[in-house]
């Protein structure tokens, strides 16, 4: 599986933006999908993953309420709503595909990345 994730940007607080992450491949249901980001000097984290039909997501707390992931597996495509935007949002966002279920939050049970889109949040 091949990822290619957009529509990072420059934004101001308070803001909105929608990153969309397209997939390459037949199998795309069959992947689990998280959102990780990765802030300068910090670990990469988790934001928000998606299971294969879409009836589970999970967030991380700090995005919880104000983010919504979404996929639409006919188009091979995962997004990432992003809403009321802080500067502590600012990251490379990279978009991940797993094969299996569960342990959402660990970026090495991920078997695929994508090559990451900037968010910058301005204050």
């Amino acid at each position: 599986v091949q990822l290619q994730a957009y529509g990072g940007g420059l934004v101001q607080a308070g803001g909105s933006l929608r990153l969309s992450c397209a997939a390459s491949g037949r199998t795309f249901s069959t992947y689990v999908m998280g959102w990780f980001r990765q802030a300068p000097g910090k670990e990469r984290e988790l934001v928000a993953a998606v299971h294969r039909s879409g009836g589970i997501t999970v967030y991380s707390g700090s995005v919880k309420g104000r983010f919504t992931v979404s996929r639409d597996n006919a188009k091979n495509t995962v997004y990432l709503q992003m809403n009321i935007l802080k500067p502590e949002d600012t990251a490379v966002y990279y978009c991940a595909a797993k094969s299996s279920s569960g342990r959402y939050y660990y970026d090495y049970e991920y078997d695929y990345w994508g090559q990451g889109t900037l968010v910058t949040v301005s204050s």
